[in-house]
């Protein structure tokens, strides 16, 4: 596997967001959160529920939201990723599993609703013997039963 290389801001990026949405996660984020909400409607009244005491809660929470929407999708891109890596091991390491999936989220819509309708015939074959179960591939549903087929014949 190869490395890549990233430059000084790109690696304290990474830290800090990796700190952050630690925090963020945090029931802690979450109480200094409710605070500041709980200060802000306390402070309405002293305020006398002003446009600029209303300003201020919403530009704060426009800016954390704006902030958390990139830390929200870059963990979930991070998570993504290395839960598409275990599935792939997973098919690379089954016998009789079809390496057709392996890195299936690289490909485009159009392929994926190919192979799509491919597991729909496996599964519509497999259905008409009462046992989705049974095999890995359409030809190999289909090969077996050819054999089921002609032994029902023979019989």
């Amino acid at each position: 596997m190869t490395s890549r290389k990233h430059s000084p801001i790109a690696r304290v990026l990474e830290q800090l967001s990796i700190r952050v949405t630690d925090w963020a996660g945090s029931s802690v984020a979450f109480g200094i959160a409710a605070a500041v909400v709980v200060v802000w409607a306390a402070t309405g009244p002293l305020f006398h529920y002003s446009n600029t005491w209303q300003l201020v809660i919403n530009t704060g929470t426009t800016i954390v939201t704006f902030l958390m929407v990139f830390l929200i999708q870059r963990a979930q891109n991070k998570d993504s990723r290395a839960a598409q890596l275990k599935l792939n091991e997973i098919v690379a390491a089954l016998e009789g599993a079809s390496n057709r999936l392996i890195n299936v989220e690289d490909l485009s819509e159009e392929e994926i609703v190919v192979l799509r309708r491919h597991y729909a015939e496996i599964a519509k074959i497999c259905k008409s013997r009462s046992n989705l179960l049974e095999s890995h591939s359409i030809d190999e549903a289909r090969e077996r039963d050819h054999r089921k087929a002609k032994k029902r014949k023979t019989a």
